[in-house]
């Protein structure tokens, strides 16, 4: 498939594709996240390299990055249910109404320009970045887990920003989960599951919003790049057990500080990105 570059310009962002995919993997078991916030800057420079029109690179980034956090969500999910991390109750409340979310999410997506996507990701990187680094660990909401009239209307909201974000939630439903008690690493277990709920309607979503835009690379499907998804997702799925390895061996506060450093980067390389357009 000919992209207009030299070969050695080619394996060269293959490589950064590769490297992108393990440290989406790793990011993926650490935080219970799918990768998105490495993933969706990284792809937004390197279709800016294949010369894909300006307009259409976040949203072919973030979609494309759902369907690389599908396979790594999933192995994430099950690497932490194997060490009881992972609470099936919250996810079948939470997972309709993260679905509902996703929907409403790509309608947006569909009408919405990438400075709207920029935007979200600055505002949510920031809030949870500062709870992270500077919320006590005794502030609480609750002793147990809400029922399902504050778990429905949280997963809707998760589901919506997530969507537009091109992340699996994580960032929201960890916080979510120790506000009311529950330890991080079960929170970063079952935000690995809500990754997985989110990312499927969202790549097929992302898949419909962009169907028949022109000015799309070669082997897209919508805003989703199979190419892309095939270099990543490979070495993304394999990386996913090393950060889950590495996160039960942190403590609650050591994850949680660099959580808040994850999301910092992020929200200062959408900061950015915002600034020169």
């Amino acid at each position: 498939m000919d992209f207009g570059l030299p070969a050695g310009e080619l394996a060269a962002l293959a490589a950064a594709l590769l490297v992108g995919g393990v440290v989406a993997g790793l990011l993926s078991g650490l935080f219970g996240v799918g990768g998105g916030g490495v993933l969706v800057p990284v792809l937004y420079e390197l279709l800016g390299v294949l010369s894909v029109p300006a307009e259409l690179r976040m949203h072919l980034a973030v979609g494309t990055t759902f369907a690389i956090i599908i396979p790594t969500a999933l192995r994430s999910m099950l690497a932490h249910y194997r060490r009881g991390a992972v609470d099936p109750a919250v996810l079948r409340t939470l997972g309709p109404a993260l679905l509902l979310g996703v929907v409403v999410g790509i309608v947006v997506t569909r009408i919405s320009g990438d400075a709207v996507m920029k935007g979200v990701w600055v505002v949510s990187a920031v809030v949870i970045a500062l709870y992270l680094f500077f919320g006590d660990k005794t502030w609480r909401l609750g002793a147990q887990m809400p029922g399902a009239s504050v778990q429905i209307p949280v997963g809707a909201l998760v589901g919506f920003v997530a969507t537009l974000m091109g992340v699996g939630g994580a960032a929201y439903i960890v916080p979510f989960m120790t506000l009311y008690g529950r330890p991080v690493h079960q929170g970063v277990g079952t935000a690995a599951g809500c990754s997985a709920i989110i990312a499927v309607p969202a790549t097929l979503g992302y898949a419909w919003a962009g169907w028949g835009v022109e000015g799309l690379p070669v082997a897209s499907l919508g805003f989703v790049s199979l190419i892309g998804a095939a270099i990543l997702i490979p070495a993304s799925v394999l990386a996913a057990p090393w950060g889950v390895r590495i996160a039960h061996g942190l403590s609650r506060r050591k994850l949680e500080l660099a959580f808040a450093v994850f999301m910092t980067i992020v929200a200062l390389r959408f900061m950015f990105a915002l600034a020169l357009t």
